[in-house]
């Protein structure tokens, strides 16, 4: 199975992004927003914010070409962004309709191409045809709330932004009207940048190119750092949504490998899951690979503990401790340059999703304990004929702990870690140890019978 496991583990050492390397301490850091604004979209960029907060960049700049998208991706954006310690600036080049709008206001400052446009927000449904009456006025006095609070927030009039959303906003500086009620607000860019009152409609200044602007913006042009999204963007977005049964089936795996003997396909399946939840966390902006050690370290805690000091329990529940407080932060939305709040916002979903996985996982191995013994692929899993002892006994022939006496000796017929299978009196019985390792083949001894529970220690 290392043709499985090793392809994994080297697309996990390897940088995804190239460009993301040349990110450092004073870069303008570029990043495309092309096409329809949506989660993935979403997902890229807030990666690259936090890489960008993370290196210390000297600023973040949008550069932008759409006509729209996603309100709810365009709101997490305006979140992400206005959050940021960054200066953000948006480059209209050459469309910023719809949603692209609502993100260029979460930006400190806008800069317009010579020809380009900003604004028409109005929502429509997703075929592109208008809202009923009353549902349009919903979500156009919900989303002008937002409209407003990122214009005002970066000194942006908040009457222009109101505009961009509701038809009915007439906008009007002094005597002079800038857009008369029952029209969504547009701007061309030079309109945009027209002084009124001494001070630019909306965008700080026209650029012909991302040179041009990071002169104009008081930037270093030899700084910039052009970013640009992979196909694993999409890929990631999807093991996001899918977390919970990633962690289930993880955990499902792990179970089934530490009831069965040796390293084997459960145990394959249970790392491919776990990789594959922490690298498209990774490549989705939510944690980097330091999470992921901590979970490692986890395992290897649980691992020593079974192997070299079986019973203690200490390094295992310090093992399972960070195994699950990695799955946890691994989803937690959290910006390096800010402060680590954990309100309930931040950790609802990763609480959620960590419960979820637990809830069914539990479920699985309940079901896996008391119907899938008797299924034969399973029993192909635990009892391998690699690792038998003595000869084959039917599964009939397996016993219920009542009818058993303390003190009786048998053999163990698979490995028990610590739980497993023993040949007792000629039956094959499920049992387990004190936290003890015992070897196939080892004399065992009943030390107890506690219910359904047969407890053995080995002969010595």
């Amino acid at each position: 199975m290392k043709w499985l496991i090793i392809p994994l583990l080297a697309l996990l050492a390897v940088p995804v992004h190239a460009e993301e390397s040349k990110i450092r301490e004073g870069s303008v850091v570029v990043l495309p927003i092309e096409g329809e604004v949506s989660e993935a979209q979403f997902y890229f960029m807030r990666r690259i914010l936090k890489e960008a907060e993370a290196a210390k960049a000297s600023a973040f700049v949008i550069n932008m070409d759409t006509y729209g998208g996603s309100l709810g991706a365009a709101v997490k954006m305006q979140d992400a962004l206005m959050k940021s310690p960054i200066p953000t600036i948006t480059y209209v080049n050459p469309n910023a309709g719809s949603a692209g709008a609502l993100i260029a206001l979460s930006t400190r400052r806008v800069f317009m191409a010579p020809v380009s446009a900003i604004g028409a927000a109005a929502p429509v449904m997703g075929g592109g045809e208008d809202l009923q009456e009353t549902m349009n006025a919903k979500v156009v006095s919900y989303f002008s709330g937002y409209f407003r609070s990122a214009a005002e927030r970066n000194g942006y009039n908040p009457e222009v932004a109101e505009a961009f959303i509701n038809k009915d906003k007439e906008v009007k500086i002094g005597d002079q009207i800038i857009n008369p009620a029952g029209k969504l607000l547009t701007l061309s860019a030079q309109e945009a940048v027209k002084v009124y009152n001494g001070k630019p409609l909306l965008a700080s200044g026209i650029a012909d190119s991302l040179d041009d602007l990071a002169r104009k913006a008081g930037l270093n042009p030899q700084e910039i750092v052009k970013i640009e999204p992979s196909g694993f963007e999409t890929v990631a977005r999807w093991i996001t949504l899918l977390a919970p049964f990633l962690m289930m089936a993880g955990i499902l795996a792990a179970y089934i490998e530490f009831k069965s003997p040796g390293f084997g396909v459960p145990g394959v399946i249970a790392a491919i899951c776990f990789l594959l939840f922490f690298f498209g966390h990774y490549i989705a902006g939510l944690t980097g690979f330091e999470v992921a050690a901590f979970f490692f370290l986890g395992v290897i805690l649980i691992v020593v503990e079974l192997l070299f000091f079986p019973g203690i329990a200490v390094l295992a529940a310090l093992g399972l401790l960070l195994m699950l407080g990695s799955l946890f932060f691994a989803m937690v939305d959290y910006y390096p340059a800010q402060p680590l709040n954990l309100d309930w916002e931040l950790v609802a979903r990763p609480l959620v999703n960590l419960g979820i996985a637990l809830l069914l996982a539990a479920i699985g191995m309940m079901l896996l304990a008391k119907y899938f013994p008797h299924l034969p692929f399973f029993r192909r899993v635990i009892l391998s004929p690699a690792i038998s002892a003595g000869p084959a006994l039917p599964v009939d022939a397996v016993v219920r702990a009542p009818t058993l006496n303390v003190g009786t000796v048998g053999k163990a017929r698979t490995i028990l870690r610590p739980a497993g299978k023993a040949d007792i009196e000629g039956m094959l019985v499920d049992v387990v140890t004190d936290g003890e390792f015992i070897d196939p083949g080892a004399s065992i001894r009943v030390l107890r019978v506690e219910g359904e529970k047969v407890v053995v220690g080995a002969v010595r």
